[in-house]
């Protein structure tokens, strides 16, 4: 018989599963794991013996159970969709009601409300919680995003705590140095209780829709040097480690200037050359656009990395089409130098508009969903651990201790004046890209967003007109109360103006 029962549980262990158990382990927390494949989870526990925590294997799910204090806390982190319901579903039956089940997959958030919501029915207290780091994160330290019930966070709060990055608490920075068995002593948490049922996903998503943005506009920038500038991938990645140094310092530039500096193992010559021009997605980054879209939220920067995307997936058809089509030759004749700070700036324009469509976004859920979201303290959480941690983080953080209802980052005065102050380069490179044929979708949205977000009127006036001619869809007077509607007779001669 063991001399102690386990203080949390784990299912699944593949990668993202078998770092967050060591990461759990590491702390001082027995914790007992299971996979569908025993001699997956046997072999794990054989080759991690001496974790401080340590790991119990159970080939059962009902011996899984019965090795777990209560109340049983169980973390699944298998494939979001319909193996967590059958793993969720299989729980219900070796757990008791008042055991918490916490899902660490990146599910859909609606999953997560019908999830809790019939998990509470029966009994069960349920955590759906974003999990982001990738499997460096999950090991020693990633940013943690549950959503739930008060109660059942109550009982993985010092976990979650204990696991998640660290940041000095002054400037923000990540707290670096972690190594198997020994995690990084004080700092502030990545993690925080987010809200309501799915809440934490949909933080999450919204995480991973900025994430796309980010990553295609720091794609974008490279792309601008590569094709204007004739420069080589070592001289990019010397550009993207000097930008790591300032106001860009992030998780995301760092590791740009590690892949253009990386030599392909074959040729010998540039990895990312010999890479193929298509990118993958798993589906977070259009849910982002989905849910944008349903709510009448603007969120053009990650809707275009999303479309980056897609049209790189088309390959074939490129192919074809750029023996077809014409365009300009690209190619600058200006100052090299003058171009390459001013491509930074577009990107850190580009970047605080991004982020500032994430947040909106997130703003208007809460009201969707009955949530309450503290946004300084999901930017706070985003500071280490996460894919998109940076410095930057520690400016939203700040703004919206200034001011924690901030309608948009835009309207915060640091980020007003940096957006103010480099404007004219943004819009340098973005008009230099369309004269010269290089795409720049993420970064043109950008600036289109900020364009629009600023503009006091714009021609949706005589959209509603148009409106208002073919489907009698009603338009608002500029000198009449909002909510005041009216409707021109078209078809009559003298168009008479009815009020609706």
């Amino acid at each position: 018989m063991q001399d102690k029962l386990s203080d949390i549980g784990l299912i699944g262990l593949a990668v993202m599963g078998q770092n967050l158990a060591l990461n759990i382990a590491d702390h001082g927390f027995k914790i007992s794991v299971y996979n569908r494949t025993t001699s997956t989870m046997e072999k794990f526990v054989a080759e991690n013996p001496d974790t401080p925590g340590g790991l119990v294997g159970s080939p059962t799910l009902e011996e899984f159970a019965a090795s777990l204090a209560r109340p049983r806390r169980a973390v699944i982190m298998v494939q979001a969709g319909n193996a967590t319901d059958a793993v969720i579903d299989a729980l219900t039956k070796v757990f008791e009601p008042g055991d918490i089940i916490i899902d660490g997959g990146n599910a859909k958030w609606t999953d997560t409300i019908r999830r809790e919501k019939d998990l509470k029915e029966k009994g069960f207290l349920f955590i759906g919680s974003g999990v982001s780091g990738g499997e460096e994160g999950a090991r020693f330290g990633p940013a943690l995003m549950p959503g739930g019930d008060r109660e059942a966070y109550s009982h993985i709060e010092a976990v979650w705590n204990a696991i998640a990055a660290k940041v000095d608490p002054v400037t923000g920075k990540e707290l670096k140095g972690a190594a198997p068995g020994k995690p990084i002593e004080g700092g502030v948490p990545c993690s925080t209780y987010i809200g309501e049922n799915g809440a934490g996903h949909y933080v999450k998503m919204v995480h991973n829709g900025i994430e796309y943005g980010d990553m295609q506009m720091i794609c974008e920038a490279y792309d601008l040097m590569r094709k204007l500038l004739g420069m080589s991938a070592p001289e990019i990645a010397a550009v993207f480690r000097n930008w790591n140094t300032g106001v860009l310092d992030s998780f995301l530039i760092e590791i740009t200037g590690e892949v253009l500096a990386q030599k392909d193992p074959m040729s010998g010559g540039d990895l990312v050359d010999m890479i193929l021009d298509t990118a993958g997605q798993k589906g977070t980054g259009k849910w982002t656009s989905v849910s944008a879209l349903d709510m009448g939220v603007p969120a053009p920067t990650v809707a275009e990395a999303v479309f980056a995307r897609c049209i790189s997936a088309v390959k074939d058809e490129r192919v074809a089409a750029s023996k077809i089509l014409t365009g300009p030759d690209s190619h600058y004749t200006g100052d090299k130098e003058e171009l390459i700070e001013a491509i930074r700036a577009a990107l850190y324009c580009s970047k605080i508009c991004s982020y500032a469509q994430g947040f909106q976004l997130m703003r208007e859920a809460q009201n969707e969903y009955s949530w309450k979201l503290d946004f300084g303290h999901i930017a706070q959480i985003f500071r280490g651990g996460c894919i998109i941690r940076a410095v930057f983080l520690q400016k939203i953080t700040e703004a919206f201790e200034r001011d924690g209802k901030l309608a948009n980052l835009l309207l915060d005065p640091y980020f007003q004046g940096e957006v103010d102050k480099l404007q004219t380069q943004w819009r340098k490179v973005i008009s230099t890209a369309a004269l010269q044929g290089v795409p720049a979708p993420c970064m043109g949205s950008a600036l289109s967003y900020y364009d629009g977000y600023r503009s006091e009127k714009l021609p949706a006036n005589l959209l509603q007109g148009q409106r208002d001619f073919f489907g009698a869809h009603t338009y608002e007077r500029i000198d009449q109360p909002r909510g005041k509607c009216f409707h021109i007779d078209w078809p009559e001669p003298a168009r008479p103006q009815l009020e609706v």
